[in-house]
């Protein structure tokens, strides 16, 4: 493109240098990375891309539909990612895990209604989350320190955090006390370290 076309696309409003950079919370510092990624669909799962489904009402068993990101050992790691929840007859999906690979660490669930909630504990982080509504999702992780997450820009949950090694996973998940049926749509993923 030429000069003059970019100017224009800028003067715009339609062409953001680094915009990918400029999104996350907490800044300062950040240096933007792309972790790899598998597909993980158990049960009734089914993965198209960004869209997550739990087609069953099923309340037993692995009913999973997610992505699982590599793992990671020490720093501060922060994610980004937009839900829309387009269908949900079901409830106590977990939509976002930062896990530690000897165990769940912090889920982040839904239930029917539209209540985001911290599942081991049970707090409430959120409202708002209901079919239709798209919801950003920020986790700053530091390592042997603080997990935090910010719902569309806002701290909501702050807890310490041990070390050790740990990994970042989206979609819908069946939790010991959810079912489906639940369609998730996610868009924007971005990821960050320092």
């Amino acid at each position: 493109m030429s000069s003059r076309v970019l100017a224009a696309l800028a003067a715009a409003g339609l062409l953001v240098a680094g915009a990918p950079a400029l999104a996350q919370v907490e800044g300062g510092g950040w240096t933007p990375y792309q972790p790899t990624f598998s597909v993980q669909e158990r049960g009734c799962g089914q993965v198209s891309d960004l869209t997550f489904r739990l087609t069953c009402s099923t309340a037993s068993g692995d009913q999973r539909a997610e992505r699982r990101y590599a793992t990671y050992t020490g720093g501060t790691r922060q994610f980004e990612g937009s839900f829309r929840i387009t269908s949900m007859s079901g409830s106590r999906i977990s939509l976002k895990q930062t896990f530690k690979t000897t165990g769940p660490f912090f889920m982040l669930a839904v239930e029917r209604g539209g209540r985001l909630y911290a599942v081991h504990g049970g707090t409430t982080v959120a409202t708002g989350a209901t079919v239709g509504a798209t919801v950003r999702v920020n986790t700053v992780h530091q390592v042997g320190s603080r997990h935090r997450t910010y719902i569309n820009g806002s701290l909501k949950h702050d807890v310490a955090s041990p070390s050790g090694d740990f990994y970042d996973k989206f979609g819908s998940y069946r939790t010991n006390s959810g079912q489906g049926p639940v369609t998730v749509v996610w868009s924007g993923i971005r990821f960050w370290r320092k």
